[in-house]
C-alpha cells in the first residue's frame, strides 16, 4: 500500500508541474519572460511529464491489479481452508461418537461378564484395550485437532500484530 501512495503523491506532483507548465504557456512570451528556447525547453519538459505521468498511472494499476489479484487468491484459499475444516469437523464428531458407543458397549459386556460369574478374562482384556486404544485415538484426533486450530489462528493473529503496529 506504501508504493501505491507514493506513486499517487508523485503523479500528483507530476500533475502540478504539468498545471504549471500549461498555465505558462497560455501566456505570451512577453508575459513571462521566456524566449522561444524556454517556451521550447518547457514544451519538451511537459511532455516529459505527461511521459512520466502516463508511466506512473500504469504501474499504479497494474499494483492494483496483483494486489486485487493476491487478495482474490487468498479468499480462495481461506474459503477452501474453511471447507476443509467444516469436513474434518463432522468426522471428528463422527470419530467421537463411535468411540462412546464403543466404550459404553464395552462397558456394559465387562459389566454383565462379571456379574455372571467372571466370564472370560482374556476376552474382558481384549475389551478393556480396545477402549483404551479408542481412548488413545480420541486423544491423538483432539490434539491434531488443536495443532489445526493454532495453525489456522497463528496467521490472522500475526497480521492483526502487524497492522496493529503500523497503526
Amino acid at each position: 500500500m506504501n508504493e501505491i501512495d507514493e506513486l499517487q503523491s508523485r503523479i500528483t506532483a507530476a500533475l502540478d508541474r504539468i498545471r504549471m507548465g500549461v498555465d505558462r504557456l497560455g501566456l505570451p512570451a512577453e508575459a513571462t519572460g521566456a524566449g522561444p528556447e524556454e517556451v521550447a525547453a518547457l514544451q519538451q519538459a511537459l511532455e516529459e511529464e505527461r511521459l512520466a505521468n502516463a508511466q506512473l498511472e500504469e504501474r499504479v494499476h497494474g499494483i492494483r491489479d496483483k494486489q486485487e489479484r493476491q487478495v482474490s487468491e487468498l479468499r480462495e484459499q481461506v474459503a477452501a481452508s474453511r471447507e476443509a475444516l467444516a469436513q474434518l469437523d463432522g468426522e471428528l464428531g463422527r470419530l467421537r461418537q463411535a468411540n462412546e458407543v464403543l466404550s459404553a458397549t464395552i462397558e456394559e459386556l465387562t459389566t454383565t461378564a462379571m456379574a455372571e460369574g467372571g466370564g472370560d478374562p482374556h476376552l474382558v482384556n481384549q475389551a478393556m484395550r480396545a477402549e483404551l486404544e479408542a481412548l488413545r485415538a480420541a486423544r491423538a484426533t483432539d490434539k491434531a485437532e488443536s495443532a489445526a486450530l493454532v495453525a489456522t489462528l497463528q496467521p490472522l493473529l500475526a497480521d492483526a500484530a502487524e497492522k496493529e503496529e503500523e497503526a
